[in-house]
C-alpha cells in the first residue's frame, strides 16, 4: 500500500478536514478556561490548549500590519519590522526569552506591475509577472529560445542574436547541479539578450526567484507552461515587448528567537517558520501560517519546565533565498550548532486546497533530494504517528532547499516538517483522498495579492498546528529516538510502531 491508498477512515476525515469539518480526537474547538493557568506538561493538556482560534487570532494581528502598511510583510518593509515587534512581544509576554538577530541583506520591492505584450504577430496582453530580484526595463524585441530550452549552459545559447529576448523554461537541476533561475537569465544575458521570460516546466503560473545576489540589470519576468508553450510555438517572428520597474538596495532585517531553558541545556530543540512575505501581498499562509501556529504553541508552552531546551525562530528574508537562517546557521560558533538536536519547519501549513505533506526524511518516496541527516527519518515518523492516531492521511514531501531547514541539513542537522503545498497542482488522487479541487493548485494565491486571511483551510491549520505542538513538545522531553538523549521525568514520547510505518510499496 503507498502512502496514497489510506483505509476509508482516512478517506472519510480528510472529506472532513476538506469541508472545515472535524474528527474525533481533534483538538477542542476552543481552549479550555482551565488552560490560562495551568501547566501544558503532558501531550492531552497541550493538545486541549492549542486551538485554531488561537492561531487565527495571530494571522488576524498579521493581516492588521499588512493591510497598514501597503498590503505587504515583506522583509525590509515597515510591515516587517512590525511583525517581528509583535513576535517579540508576544513572546516576552509569555515568559520566553527573546533576542533579535539582526542582518543585512539586498532587498527587493516591484515598484510596478510588469507589462508584457505581444506585439507581432498577434498583439495583445501576455499574463506574466516580475520575478523577484529582476533588473529595470523596458525593451521591446524579438523573442528567441536557447538551443536547449532550460538554457542551463552559456554554451546553449550559442548562436543567440544579441539583442533579443529569451525565452527560458524551467527546470534543468540534478542531484549534482543547480540550474536556478539565476543562473539562466545570467547565461542570456551573457549572450545579448535584453530581457528575459521564462516560464514553468508544469502546468499553473511560476512564482520564482533569481536570488538576492543577482544584481544584472535586465528585465525578467515569469509565466506559467501553458503561455510559454504558446509563445515558443511562435519563434521565428515573435515580437515582445517587456516592461518592468524594481528597486534592489541594502536593507536591514532581523530573525527573532525565542528560548525555553530546559533541564539539559547542551539539547536544543529547534523549531522555525519564516516571518516575511513576497512583495506582492501580505502572505497569511504563505508563511502566517506557520508564524502563527509557533506562537500559539509557544505560549502554550510557556509554563513547561522541559527536559531539553526549546529554540522557536521566526526567520527574516525567507522569500530572498534564505537569507535569515542561512546567516544564523553560518554565524552558529561549532559548539553551538553541536547542541542543536533537531530542526523542525513549517512553512505554509494551512493551505486552501491541501494535501498533508511531512518532509521525507528518509527518501522512501525516492523523489528528488536525497534523506536528510540521519535522525530525520525518524523526525518523519514522529510525525506520521501523530496523523495516524488522528485516522488522517499524509504523503511525503521532498526536501527541495525551497526553505529554512535548508541551511540546517547543509551542516548535517537532523530536519523535518510538514507543508500543505504551494504552487504545485493537486492531482485526482489527491483530491480523493484530501478533498478539495483536481487541477488547481494546493495554495492558487501563492506569492500573490490574495494570500489573505481567508487563504487558509481551517481544519489543515489546525490538524497541524497539533501536529506542531505534538513535535515540539515530544522532543523537548525526550530526543532518544534522534540522538540517544533520554528525557527524565515522566513524559516519555511513544516510539513509532513498525505495524504502523507507512509502506513502500
Amino acid at each position: 500500500m503507498s502512502r496514497l491508498q489510506r483505509t476509508a477512515a482516512a478517506l472519510a476525515a480528510a472529506a472532513l478536514v476538506a469541508t472545515g469539518g472535524t474528527v474525533a480526537a481533534m483538538s477542542a474547538s476552543a481552549a479550555s478556561p482551565a488552560c490560562e493557568p495551568r501547566t501544558n506538561n503532558s501531550m492531552s493538556n497541550l493538545l486541549e490548549c492549542v486551538t485554531v482560534e488561537g492561531v487565527r487570532e495571530h494571522q488576524a494581528e498579521f493581516q492588521r500590519i499588512a493591510t497598514a502598511n501597503g498590503n505587504t510583510r515583506v522583509s525590509g518593509s515597515p510591515g516587517y519590522d512590525l511583525s517581528v515587534d509583535y513576535v517579540d512581544d508576544t513572546m516576552k509576554a509569555a515568559g520566553w526569552k527573546v533576542t533579535r538577530q539582526a542582518f543585512q541583506f539586498q532587498t527587493f520591492v516591484s515598484l510596478e506591475p510588469a507589462v508584457v505584450e505581444e506585439v507581432a504577430p498577434n498583439p495583445g496582453t501576455i499574463p506574466a509577472t516580475v520575478m523577484t530580484y529582476s533588473g529595470s526595463g523596458d525593451v521591446t524585441a524579438s523573442v528567441s529560445a536557447p538551443s536547449v530550452a532550460t538554457g542551463c549552459f552559456e554554451s546553449d545559447f550559442a548562436g543567440f542574436p544579441a539583442g533579443n529576448i529569451a525565452l527560458i523554461q524551467r527546470g534543468g537541476s540534478t542531484d549534482t547541479f543547480s540550474c536556478t533561475f539565476g543562473l539562466k537569465a545570467t547565461n542570456a544575458y551573457n549572450a545579448g539578450a535584453v530581457g528575459v521570460i521564462i516560464y514553468n516546466n508544469v502546468p499553473g503560473q511560476l512564482s520564482g526567484t533569481l536570488g538576492n545576489s543577482f544584481t544584472l540589470d535586465i528585465p525578467v519576468v515569469q509565466t506559467s507552461l501553458e503561455v510559454g508553450t504558446q509563445l515558443a510555438a511562435k519563434i521565428p517572428g515573435l515580437v515582445v515587448r517587456v516592461s518592468t520597474s524594481t528597486f534592489r538596495g541594502i536593507a536591514t532585517t532581523e530573525n527573532v528567537l525565542a528560548e525555553l531553558p530546559g533541564k539539559n541545556p547542551n539539547n536544543v530543540v529547534m523549531a522555525g517558520a519564516h516571518l516575511d512575505s513576497v512583495n506582492a501581498g501580505p502572505g497569511i499562509n504563505d508563511n502566517g501560517s506557520g508564524s502563527a501556529a509557533l506562537l500559539e504553541v509557544g505560549q502554550q508552552l510557556a509554563k513547561v519546565k522541559p527536559q531539553n531546551t526549546i529554540r522557536l525562530a521566526w526567520w527574516g528574508a525567507e522569500e530572498a533565498n534564505l537569507v535569515g537562517s542561512t546567516f544564523y546557521v553560518n554565524n552558529l560558533p561549532q559548539a553551538e550548532r553541536d547542541k542543536i538536536a533537531l530542526y523542525l519547519n513549517f512553512d505554509m501549513i494551512g493551505s486552501p486546497n491541501h494535501i498533508f505533506g511531512i518532509y521525507d526524511g528518509d527518501d522512501s518516496d525516492d523523489v528528488g533530494s536525497g534523506p536528510g541527516p540521519e535522525g530525520s527519518a525518524q523526525i518523519e515518523q514522529t510525525f506520521e504517528e501523530f496523523f495516524e492516531m488522528r485516522g488522517l492521511p499524509y504523503q511525503g514531501t521532498d526536501f527541495t532547499g525551497r526553505s529554512d531547514y535548508g541551511p540546517f541539513i547543509a551542516i548535517g542537522i537532523p530536519s523535518g516538517g510538514l507543508f500543505t503545498g504551494a504552487e504545485g497542482i493537486k492531482t485526482a488522487a489527491e483530491a480523493q483522498l484530501y478533498g478539495g479541487t483536481a487541477g488547481v493548485a494546493y495554495d492558487p494565491c501563492y506569492h500573490q495579492a490574495c494570500d489573505t486571511f481567508d487563504n487558509v483551510n481551517l481544519a489543515a491549520l489546525e490538524a497541524n498546528s497539533d501536529a506542531v505542538a505534538y513535535a515540539v513538545l515530544s522532543y523537548a522531553m525526550d530526543t532518544s529516538l534522534i540522538n540517544g538523549e533520554k528525557g527524565k521525568g515522566n513524559f516519555k514520547a511513544p516510539a513509532p510502531d513498525a505495524d504502523h510505518m507507512p509502506s513502500t510499496m
